[in-house]
């Protein structure tokens, strides 16, 4: 028997486009979709309420820089879908929440309480993700504080509107931060429970392709007598998308047995069933890219605020090095970003890794690899298995981190700041989004046929 799905697919049509166009035709997955796409309109509506006192041209110079100010700038922007460029209420965007999740993953191995509350299953979960809200709201303060006096630094914020002093109009924009952090992390909660799913990452996703007319826009406009350059960019992305793709599906699948006991005519008969432990090829995803461009491009930023080409004294020529060594035009800068993205990826994926305790799981549930004995020996060989995988993600992470610097050597165009972190999220959550409609299609169907 055929599904709906199979029966309507067009001819050559892939899978996951038909998923998508089946979806429409199933009505409450058309208002999953539906409703998604008005919270996203939600967003996108905030993104264009500024806080008081703003320069919005001053603040449109500044990430037209090409120094580390606007490559931070840029970074701050990617999360927030285009909210920082007015200095919105929702400029900060979801970093908050990202920065709290991967601070409560890196803490979960080292407290005992948070490890116990992970082996409680659901309920555990949601004392770790109501924990995570409570740790967003003061690292959201303090990451509004920090990006305001760089605004009110560089210009981009009058003095009236935001004071170190902690005024009454200081708190209030500070705490209007806050509040749209936490507005737009329920927005994604929203679309996670009666949307299509990963409600956070769609925000993400929304906010960096709403930023590509922009940025193509401005590419044709800058250089537009530059049509080899921008062709040759075109297909680099291309290859870029391809690369992304085949690496995130990439995966080794190792043979898993399951020993199952039955009794028939009064006699226990042993049965075996195998089945596959899948180990992608990038389980970190994006994480290292985060990482590796916030640690060098603060260093570059603050330096940038004392250094001075005439000084004379050590502190300045200390601040006038950083400024230069970890300036994006350099080769330097992005050789570093390479190795620490190697570095990262190789310590996030064996953190969560390590957090999922695979050997005990298998032996829990019966189950075992063929030819290696369970327990010790399995987290062995998982665990070499693990790394020998790992450097294949790595190194393609490393080289999707650097591609920007190469993509400016070969079209003498400017490459797009984080232009392949954006590219990776959004494919990542493109192929997670369709494969999620998809499995819910197919869901139904089995419901028509149980029916």
């Amino acid at each position: 028997m055929t599904t709906s799905a199979s029966r309507n697919k067009g001819p050559g049509r892939p899978a996951l486009l038909q998923a998508l166009i089946d979806s429409f035709r199933t009505p409450d997955l058309r208002f999953k979709i539906l409703f998604t796409i008005g919270m996203l309109f939600v967003f996108r509506a905030l993104a264009h309420v500024p806080v008081v006192n703003v320069d919005k041209g001053m603040i449109s110079r500044l990430f037209e820089q090409g120094d580390p100010t606007g490559q931070l700038l840029g970074f701050f922007d990617l999360f927030s879908g285009g909210g920082l460029r007015s200095l919105s209420i929702i400029s900060l965007g979801v970093y908050p929440y990202i920065t709290a999740s991967i601070i409560m993953q890196i803490m979960n191995p080292v407290i005992p309480y948070l490890q116990n509350l992970a082996k409680e299953g659901e309920q555990g979960r949601q004392k770790i993700n109501q924990i995570t809200h409570y740790m967003m709201i003061p690292i959201a303060i303090a990451q509004g504080y920090g990006q305001l006096t760089l605004m009110k630094r560089l210009g981009g914020i009058s003095e009236e509107s935001f004071s170190s002093t902690f005024g009454l109009d200081t708190i209030a924009i500070l705490l209007s931060l806050a509040a749209g952090t936490t507005f737009l992390v329920w927005l994604g909660e929203l679309i996670t429970e009666h949307g299509i799913g990963n409600g956070v990452s769609i925000i993400i996703f929304a906010g960096i392709v709403a930023n590509f007319p922009t940025v193509i826009g401005q590419g044709f406009i800058q250089r537009n007598s530059n049509l080899g350059g921008l062709l040759t960019l075109v297909i680099l992305g291309l290859v870029i998308v391809f690369l992304i793709v085949l690496f995130n599906e990439a995966q080794r699948r190792i043979p898993v047995q399951y020993g199952r006991s039955s009794f028939r005519g009064g006699r226990m008969y042993r049965q075996q069933g195998t089945s596959y432990l899948p180990l992608r090829v990038n389980s970190a995803g994006m994480i290292p890219l985060i990482f590796a461009f916030s640690i060098m491009i603060l260093p570059a930023t603050l330096a940038s605020f004392f250094a001075d080409p005439t000084s004379e004294s050590i502190g300045g020529k200390i601040a006038n090095f950083f400024t230069v060594t970890f300036s994006p035009d350099t080769a330097w800068y992005w050789l570093f970003v390479f190795i620490l993205v190697v570095a990262f990826t190789f310590f996030y994926t064996m953190i969560m890794f390590q957090q999922q305790n695979l050997p005990a799981t298998l032996q829990r549930n019966g189950g075992f690899i063929p030819g290696i004995r369970p327990g010790k020996p399995t987290g062995d060989y998982l665990n070499r298995l693990i790394i020998r995988i790992t450097w294949g993600g790595a190194i393609f992470l490393g080289l999707i981190a650097v591609m920007p610097y190469f993509a400016t050597l070969i079209t003498d165009i400017k490459a797009i700041q984080l232009s392949s972190a954006s590219l990776l999220i959004v494919v990542g959550v493109a192929l997670d989004t369709l494969r999620q409609l998809e499995s819910q299609l197919l869901m139904r169907n089995y419901e028509g046929f149980m029916n």
